[in-house]
């Protein structure tokens, strides 16, 4: 079935028998079709991992982006400097939101993040990543099928209606397992908070340590009866 211009989907057989289950031939892919007009939105979690050693495979001066919020983990910005280490050629850019912290508290109140944690990510992630798409086509993403329940229905090309843009997700195969076996095996540095509870690591406001192996995003929002952050809605 051909769809995206030339987009061939992988056959049950490739997805399931491949060493990397579909995502570098996805990668491939992207990258001669969209060439310099797609941008991989990481956020430097175990997957953001993977995908950055395959990107570095395929193209390895691809444009990287992380949402900094201001409001992140001391690991998460160390873990990003060690990244900008091992892959040089990458061009790594951490993209701020237009209010500071001190500017959103003036607007919105102290805590937002407290109060109304979609308005918080409104201001702090998702108009961001929205300047940031701007003039391109396409953006990557580490969505796993396996994640949740709302994600569970994700294909390789999406079509994004939120960015007006296609949204590429080449680890949707991928289990938990497969992505900590790839990670071994190829040493790859990644977030200690990992191996302290915490699958999922966001903003540190937001963020818990979880031993829900059945919920790996429990410990996002915690109480509040939210799951995403807007960006994958």
């Amino acid at each position: 079935m051909l769809t995206y211009e030339g987009w061939v989907e992988p056959n049950n057989e490739f997805k399931v028998d491949e060493v990397y289950k579909g995502a570098l031939h996805v990668l491939e892919w992207t990258y001669n079709h969209y060439g310099e007009e797609v941008v991989y939105a990481c956020s430097f979690g175990i997957e953001g991992i993977v995908l950055i050693d395959l990107i570095s495979k395929v193209k390895p001066d691809a444009k990287i982006v992380f949402l900094d919020t201001d409001v992140h983990f001391k690991e998460t910005y160390e873990l990003i400097d060690r990244v900008k280490e091992r892959y040089p050629a990458l061009r790594i850019e951490l993209k701020k939101p237009n209010l500071t912290l001190d500017e959103q508290a003036e607007q919105y109140g102290d805590k937002l993040w407290e109060r109304e944690p979609n308005t918080c990510c409104n201001i702090r992630k998702i108009i961001p990543l929205n300047e940031t798409l701007q003039g391109s086509t396409a953006w990557i993403s580490g969505l796993r099928r396996e994640q949740s329940e709302t994600r569970k229905h994700v294909n390789y090309i999406n079509k994004d209606d939120r960015f007006h843009s296609v949204k590429i997700c080449p680890l949707i195969h991928w289990t938990w397992k497969d992505v900590w076996r790839y990670v071994h095996k190829n040493d790859l540095t990644y977030n200690p908070l990992h191996d302290k509870g915490y699958p999922s690591i966001g903003c540190f406001h937001c963020t818990k340590p979880t031993f829900d192996e059945n919920d790996l995003r429990s410990g996002r929002w915690s109480g509040q009866m939210k799951t995403e952050c807007g960006l994958h809605q």
